[in-house]
């Protein structure tokens, strides 16, 4: 008997831009199937613009019994799809803090943890206003990152300032040009939260004929291939992705299989220094 093919469903809601130009959700499928494909089981993304289209797409797959399971991204604190998928009858794994997922199975990475690796060392070498290019503040990720910069500049005396992107090369350029518009205030060094918008930063330096990282440090976020290609290549906060998809791969394995939930912590990201960081 020829058994019934097996589906993961991850729905990406993306305004600005899509899944081909976000390094990270790549090398995250990379993983994912690396797991799940031998096993046969296959993973189908669908890319919508906005929050009441990827609600359609779970109620479309529980009505027509489309997939399995489902993998939640980008949750905001009380986030209804938690709900919204229990609901509908779809067992689900949140990629992202506990605190969001209500009990469901939780692939965890250390956020805010990590953002305070990335103050200090910026702060070791010698800089003393910090700048943020976060992405969307409603996501509980961009929050976490948010209060472990605030922390840690609070606790090294340091001054920080931010500004709100989407994670696209355009919002990057924007938001780095809002924070080096001043020259009196200008952060002498930027964290980006993901690659793409970093890139937009290198624009943005560029057009103001600013040096990097001779007037501005800039570090990355994911560590993808994007910042050893970059002029200047970027130093980053790297994150192991690929074995980030193999741990959502276990953890919707498991979900599917009905053992018990639990909490998956992703490896430890280390900053990679490469050319666009230097003392102050």
């Amino acid at each position: 008997m020829t058994k019934t093919p097996r589906r993961v469903g991850l729905v990406l809601a993306r305004a600005s831009q899509v899944l081909g130009e976000e390094p990270f959700y790549h090398e995250f499928l990379e993983g994912l199937e690396r797991v799940l494909t031998p096993s046969g089981v296959s993973v189908l993304v669908s890319v919508v613009t906005d929050r009441p289209a990827e609600v359609a797409v779970y109620e479309r797959w529980a009505a027509q019994r489309g997939v399995d399971a489902v993998i939640l991204v980008d949750l905001s604190p009380g986030d209804e799809r938690v709900g919204l998928v229990a609901g509908l009858g779809l067992p689900a794994v949140v990629l992202g803090d506990p605190s969001t997922a209500d009990g469901l199975p939780t692939v965890w990475t250390d956020d805010a943890g990590f953002a305070r690796e990335a103050v200090r060392f910026l702060a070791d070498l010698g800089h003393r206003v910090i700048g943020q290019v976060s992405g969307p503040l409603s996501f509980a990720h961009t929050q976490l990152r948010r209060g472990g910069l605030e922390a840690e500049s609070a606790t090294r005396g340091l001054t920080l300032l931010t500004s709100e992107g989407d994670y696209s090369y355009e919002t990057g350029r924007a938001a780095t040009a809002e924070l080096l518009a001043v020259e009196a205030s200008r952060p002498s060094a930027i964290v980006f939260d993901n690659d793409l918008m970093a890139l937009g930063g290198l624009q943005a330096a560029a057009e103001r004929g600013l040096a990097v990282p001779g007037d501005v440090s800039m570090v990355a976020w994911d560590d993808s291939a994007l910042c050893q290609l970059a002029v200047p290549a970027l130093s980053a906060m790297s994150h192991d992705v690929g074995r980030i998809g193999e741990l959502a791969a276990q953890a919707i394995s498991d979900v599917m299989a009905d053992r018990p939930a639990a909490v998956y912590e992703a490896p430890t990201a280390h900053i990679v220094v490469r050319e666009s960081t230097a003392a102050h």
